[in-house]
């Protein structure tokens, strides 16, 4: 290619469609490489998508076709044993009314492809199909363009953007980011089950349109640190389970065990009877925390999304952290252009907007969740099998008095756990959130 770009962005999801917006908005040239067959091919069906974030860049995107499959109404918790579970909810009118799409499902494939076209009309040049291997540097090493695999692939660029994500085939080349350990990512699989929309709805007890997310843990992921979900499309239920990658090292237990065991939880089971299994997928997930960030800015260069390890393990938040560093990265390029300086030192005003943001805060406020959770494997194998013993024998009416309850309840987290380690690990949770 022999044409040159004001910008470069290796990378089609929210993170890289998101500053493409803006930058064309603002009528910089940019180009998107996109090493899928389109925006969203190589994504999992079935996520979630914060309405704030998206707002944001496309201010009336629910009046554009956005694909919406439902609006979040209630969220879920679940905490299961391999039998049984605990769980809570919130509902609340506010989010069929005012706060409408503050947060709602989507086919990511359907979205993504969407979005990218959204930033097509405003001028950005979209190219699929096409791996970024490696950077072009001037003769003081600044990045001055990529390189992608095809014929004449050199193509020059002011600023290079990186959101490419979690699974970057840039990290290793380029040392961008240091090279990921197991236990900062997690491996999770996915499936989509079709089930009749009225189904859903009667399953769920929600109105057309209107949808539930829940999120899981406890030990159906097998004892090792992992999560599950199941959220509600418009024709169809996504369940997905995962674990720490190097929990599944250890362990040896296959992903596709993990998934076939939760779908037949008593708590799973009824929600998906009669569904036909539609798609099957995995992913990686940037679960390191704020502890992995790498330098987000260089001569050059920026980095967004996941790319930058920007996800939020408690709260299971990925997507509008990759679109508001977008929009971050985008406006900091704006602005370095303007001075004709896309050094180091110019760029390194979007670490100081992602430091002053919602972002950065929340990653620097759980910075020790992600550790706590790999560290009390108990969280996934005794403390389920606590709880279940105490709602079942508390529930079970046969005779025996509750104070003898309470004294056999407690013989057993004492024989399991230990009241000093239960102890140590409330206080440690409670730190690694506080």
């Amino acid at each position: 290619m022999n044409e040159s770009f004001d910008v470069a962005i290796v990378g089609a999801g929210p993170a890289g469609i998101s500053a493409a917006c803006i930058l064309a908005d603002a009528g910089i040239k940019t180009i998107v490489f996109e090493r899928g067959e389109y925006p969203g091919s190589k994504n999992m069906s079935g996520g979630v998508l914060y309405g704030h974030n998206l707002r944001q860049i496309l201010p009336n995107f629910d009046q554009l076709g956005c694909p919406v499959e439902r609006n979040i109404i209630e969220s879920r918790i679940w905490y299961l044993s391999k039998e049984a579970g605990y769980t809570i909810g919130y509902r609340d009118n506010i989010f069929t009314q005012e706060r409408k799409y503050n947060v709602f499902t989507v086919g990511r494939a359907k979205f993504d492809r969407w979005f990218a076209d959204q930033a097509r009309k405003k001028g950005a040049l979209i190219v699929p199909a096409t791996v970024v291997v490696d950077f072009l540097r001037d003769k003081n090493g600044r990045v001055s363009g990529v390189v992608t695999n095809r014929a004449d692939g050199e193509v020059p660029a002011s600023v290079v953007l990186l959101a490419d994500g979690v699974n970057s085939p840039l990290a290793a080349k380029t040392g961008f980011r240091a090279e990921l350990k197991p236990e900062h990512v997690a491996l999770a699989v996915k499936e989509v089950i079709e089930l009749p929309a009225e189904v859903i709805e009667q399953r769920f007890c929600v109105s057309p349109s209107d949808g539930i997310t829940t999120e899981v843990l406890g030990e159906i992921t097998g004892g090792m640190d992992g999560v599950a979900i199941i959220y509600t499309n418009k024709n169809s239920i996504s369940i997905s389970v995962g674990a720490n990658l190097a929990d599944f090292v250890r362990t040896k237990i296959k992903p596709y065990e993990l998934i076939e065991a939760y779908k037949q939880h008593p708590l799973v089971a009824p929600l998906i009877a009669g569904g036909k299994p539609i798609e099957y997928t995995a992913h990686w997930l940037a679960e390191g925390g704020y502890y992995t960030i790498p330098q987000v800015y260089g001569n050059g260069y920026l980095i967004a999304g996941d790319s930058a390890m920007l996800f939020n393990a408690l709260h299971r938040e990925g997507s509008n952290l990759a679109m508001a560093s977008g929009k971050m990265a985008a406006e900091t390029i704006i602005e370095a252009l303007k001075r004709g300086d896309t050094s180091r030192k110019s760029l390194s005003l979007y670490a100081e907007k992602l430091n002053d943001s919602f972002v950065m805060k929340d990653m620097k406020k759980y910075r020790n969740f992600p550790a706590f959770l790999y560290n009390t494997h108990q969280l996934f194998n005794e403390l389920p099998q606590v709880a279940q013993l105490a709602a079942r024998e508390m529930l079970t009416v046969n005779g025996i008095s509750k104070k003898q309850k309470q004294k056999d309840i407690m013989a057993e987290i004492r024989k399991k756990i230990g009241l000093f380690k239960l102890a140590r690990i409330i206080w440690r949770g409670w730190r690694s959130v506080k």
